[in-house]
């Protein structure tokens, strides 16, 4: 998930809740299937038992690292931020552990709060300008400024994570099926719901954050036709704060919560702290994303109302990534990060999946592998 940030607003009042299925707009009013009397969804057939692993098993490479010096130029929040920011500095870090790249040659730059666009084409220069390669830019917001930088640096390798530059020969692009893992996330919520009713909470109407929409939506469908989903985007496309914004996160979640939905998840970055908040409050559940947000030291207060985390393996991709660099060999380099290698999935802390709904995950996951399903990556309504 894509964490641009901005300054903290106040929260604002929200009314809940739009089908996902329906409607143009959001709505107080509850609307479509689902169950008021708690006695949880009419689940479909569960698919069957996955044959094996249905990711593919890597044997650890070796390549020498040593001679790299890696920049990362981070999303709002830097290192730190117990998410998406982290989640790429792990990678670096394991690089660090296993390719033998050297500490001192790792250099790190972070964002600033609604920073002027010329903001990120600096940061990119310097990092270049000073012998840094390959650079990792982190999240789709640096797109516009690598096409700008990336021609005057034709000897540096590039990587960006969410995003594609297109024409930018030396730009690797690091990208997602944040529908494949939401769809789990989706069969999740059916399995966990009492009232057959669930919410989704995006940080920002992007394309990116609607991915996370659609995979949510197609994944609870499946599982539970019936099943009610309501959705609130915080900000507009355009208005970043919607990753940053734990009080709006929470008038959202609180929305749903009166509208009937008890279990909610979110892909709003550091806004979803306030989902959680009002979860607990409200004794209902929720399901985190990108890391397994049980065990983030941010959330701990909360992290009992956490049934699991849809993962978004940025980690994953930025140590391939480097790892295809130390190889000189950017031709293996998946082109999407997906359940086959990987890329996305599922946190089992706090043993709310049980081994039966474990089961059941690893079916879907299979079908979705193989192909027998398809998860769109745009929403239906």
């Amino acid at each position: 998930m894509r964490r641009m940030r901005g300054t903290v607003l106040a929260a604002v009042a929200v009314s809940t809740a739009l089908v996902l299925a329906g409607c143009a707009k959001d709505s107080g009013a509850p609307s479509g299937g689902g169950n008021a009397s708690g006695d949880g969804c009419k689940l479909a057939p569960k698919p069957p038992a996955a044959a094996a692993s249905t990711t593919t098993s890597k044997a650890q490479e070796k390549a020498d690292g040593s001679a790299l010096k890696v920049g990362l130029a981070f999303d709002i929040g830097g290192r730190g931020d117990a998410s998406f920011n982290d989640s790429a500095a792990a990678g670096v870090d394991k690089a660090v552990a296993e390719l033998g790249v050297k500490k001192e040659n790792v250099k790190e730059l972070s964002a600033g709060p609604n920073e002027a666009e010329s903001a990120k084409q600096t940061r990119l220069r310097q990092l270049a300008q000073d012998g840094v390669n390959p650079i990792i830019a982190v999240g789709f917001a640096y797109a516009d400024a690598l096409k700008a930088v990336a021609p005057s640096f034709p000897n540096t390798k590039f990587a960006i994570v969410d995003a594609t530059v297109e024409g930018a020969t030396n730009v690797t692009p690091l990208v997602f099926a944040e529908e494949q893992g939401s769809f789990l996330s989706g069969v999740i919520a059916a399995y966990k719901s009492k009232k057959c009713n669930v919410g989704f909470v995006g940080g920002v109407e992007t394309p990116l954050i609607q991915k996370f929409e659609a995979g949510y939506y197609q994944g609870a469908k499946a599982a539970a036709p019936d099943i009610k989903i309501s959705k609130k985007y915080l900000t507009p496309a355009g208005d970043f704060t919607g990753f940053q914004d734990p009080a709006k996160g929470n008038a959202a979640a609180q929305g749903m919560i009166s509208g009937g939905s008890d279990v909610l998840y979110h892909a709003a970055g550091a806004s979803g702290k306030g989902v959680f908040t009002a979860a607990k409050a409200a004794g209902v559940s929720a399901i985190g994303v990108d890391s397994d947000q049980y065990n983030q030291k941010t959330v701990e207060q909360e992290k009992d109302v956490i049934i699991s985390s849809m993962l978004k393996r940025v980690d994953v991709a930025v140590f391939d990534y480097l790892l295809a660099v130390a190889k000189n060999d950017l031709s293996k380099l998946p082109k999407v990060f997906d359940f086959s290698v990987g890329g996305v999935g599922y946190a089992t802390s706090g043993g709310k999946i049980d081994a039966d709904l474990q089961a059941v995950l690893e079916g879907y996951k299979a079908q979705i592998v193989s192909g027998q399903i398809k998860v769109s990556d745009k929403p239906t309504s």
